[in-house]
């Protein structure tokens, strides 16, 4: 894990965007189409979302994003990590990042939205202290939408 950095990127990062276009594959290849929630790059509001890529060396492996959602919860957005990258412990410490930068920006917790053709994901949220919560927000009405929160310090 010594090899991985994470930073913060601007909305327009090309880097960023090539990884998101890997997740939007990946997604695609699980979920119809309707059922994918991306983010809107054109909404003025983009700039209150916190952005990171991750990098093994030189070589980018990994996004996330948190945005908020009211003065209480960020949600987490857009996370991904490589499929040649995984099990090396990437996406915990990218998780780990983004949840340390919600708390530095004064939220209570983390939602966030994944779907039961994701397994791995469900395990992983699970194992870092995410608990199944109702739907909430855009995805009340979305089939597939299965919603997590982590309150910090609770």
């Amino acid at each position: 894990m010594k090899d991985i950095s994470i930073r913060i990127v601007e909305p327009l990062d090309e880097t960023l965007h090539q990884l998101i276009q890997l997740l939007d594959e990946e997604l695609l290849e699980r979920y119809p189409s309707e059922e994918v929630h991306g983010l809107d790059f054109t909404d003025p509001g983009i700039t209150d979302t916190v952005f990171i890529v991750a990098f093994s060396g030189d070589e980018p492996v990994g996004c996330g994003a948190i945005r908020p959602l009211d003065a209480q919860y960020t949600e987490l957005k857009r996370f991904f990590v490589h499929k040649g990258s995984r099990k090396r412990g990437i996406a915990a410490a990218m998780l780990s990042f983004l949840e340390n930068e919600a708390q530095l920006r004064g939220f209570a917790g983390i939602r966030l939205e994944t779907g039961p053709e994701q397994p791995e994901s469900l395990k992983f949220y699970e194992k870092h202290g995410y608990v199944f919560i109702g739907k909430f927000g855009e995805y009340v009405d979305y089939e597939l939408s299965m919603c997590y929160e982590k309150r910090f310090g609770a």
